[in-house]
């Protein structure tokens, strides 16, 4: 009780939570606030039991079993092996998720990330954007909506991508790792190697 009051005191979340809640570096109060988020997605996804149109993939206890689940859908639709396919990652151009009114025909329009090490240009004319600087005073800019679907590992497009990889917290590492998405860059002769170097990469629960 005393560790538990002490927790509380300091605006931090109690070691006897953490051990049974999800991975998160957040304090006590943006801790509460997320965790009502996810609830309130739960009870709506819960009503008709009808995926939401964008879903707040930072909102699931394990965000990697959905992404698995359309691979799998996708494989057993087209008759082909699992481990023969992969994730493909579209990024959007709408930040907000009201701005999308349909679900995706093929796969989930998902959102939650925040990009680190770069910054995002949004596209024009129906492009897709790409990385690019970081902007001044902007540590952890939102990514828009990503339109995540399957296809065959043969048929991944590497040429002017980034695979970024991403985590749950800063904390980085295996134990933190989710899965990784092939992010644009600005042109296909752009070096994947800068971002390596500046340690892009994507969180789905940032401080």
């Amino acid at each position: 009780m005393e560790k538990l009051s002490v927790a509380l005191n300091l605006n931090k979340v109690p070691e006897s939570w953490t051990k049974v809640a999800y991975l998160s570096k957040k304090n006590l109060l943006t801790w509460l606030d997320d965790v009502v988020q996810r609830c309130d997605q739960l009870a709506r996804w819960s009503e008709e039991f009808v995926t939401p149109t964008v879903l707040w993939l930072s909102g699931l206890f394990n965000p990697m079993s959905f992404l698995t689940a359309i691979m799998q859908i996708t494989a057993r639709a087209s008759g082909l092996p699992l481990d023969d396919m992969c994730l493909k990652s579209d990024v959007r151009n709408e930040l907000d998720a009201e701005e999308i009114p349909e679900p995706a025909e093929g796969g989930a329009y998902v959102n939650g990330f925040s990009l680190e090490g770069a910054g995002w240009e949004l596209g024009r004319n129906g492009e897709q954007g790409y990385l690019t600087e970081m902007v001044l005073k902007e540590l952890s800019p939102v990514l828009p909506v990503v339109h995540v679907t399957s296809i065959r590992k043969s048929e991944r497009t590497v040429v002017g991508m980034y695979a970024c990889p991403v985590y749950f917290t800063t904390d980085r590492g295996q134990a933190n790792f989710v899965t990784s998405f092939d992010i644009a860059m600005e042109s296909e002769d752009s070096d994947d190697k800068y971002w390596i170097l500046s340690g892009v990469a994507l969180f789905l629960s940032p401080e």
